[in-house]
């Protein structure tokens, strides 16, 4: 997390649209083996807690289970030019989102590993414009019983939030509008847009 308080966000509303939005990030913790880190979708359960599967071969998986881990969803972000700002006496930075959340894991059951699986895809299924959602009941019985065999779910009580949201809320707002239309000229319209809803 970002030390300068200018980029806090305490909004955990906000913070949970985050996960559900970007729906992916990485999961850090250290093991017998050394840190390890895993890429996997991220489900917000809505009540402070965040979902996850494993494949079972993972470095990871097996140490999860009990575990304090930290999970990061990086978000939009874009670098900053000086040549944007009226002061020329200024430095090149990066603006950007980031979520970090720390908390315990537990490793779910298989009856909440399915209950996870179908949510995360109904939620990715509904975001697609043409065509019958996929569902899970597509499949047969034997290749869903192979494929839930290979993975395991964990759910991480999150314990802190820690985001940032670097919007050049540290700058003026004339300055934040330069910054913000440069950014979208060079092709980071999401940071910029984030940057006219978010920043003050």
């Amino acid at each position: 997390m970002h030390p300068d308080p200018h980029f806090r966000h305490d909004d955990r509303a906000l913070l949970e649209a985050l996960i559900d939005e970007i729906g992916f990030g990485m999961v850090f913790a250290s093991t017998p083996d050394g840190p390890r880190v895993a890429h996997t979708p991220l489900l917000a359960t809505g009540d402070g807690a965040v979902q996850f599967h494993l494949s079972r071969g993972n470095a990871l998986a097996k140490w999860l289970d009990g575990a304090t881990a930290l999970l990061v969803v990086n978000g939009p972000d874009g670098y900053v030019s000086p040549r944007w700002y009226a002061d020329p006496a200024q430095v090149p930075t990066w603006n950007y989102i980031a979520l970090e959340l720390e908390g315990r894991v537990r490793r779910i059951d298989s009856d909440g590993l399915t209950g996870f699986l179908e949510n995360l895809s109904e939620r990715q299924e509904a975001r697609l414009a043409e065509g019958e959602p996929w569902t899970m009941a597509k499949l047969p019985e034997a290749g869903l019983r192979k494929m839930l065999s290979g993975i395991i779910g964990f759910e991480v009580e999150v314990q802190a939030w820690r985001p940032t949201f670097k919007l050049s809320q540290n700058k003026s707002q004339d300055e934040r509008n330069r910054v913000a239309a440069g950014l979208q000229a060079e092709g980071s319209p999401a940071i910029a847009e984030l940057m006219r809803r978010l920043a003050p």
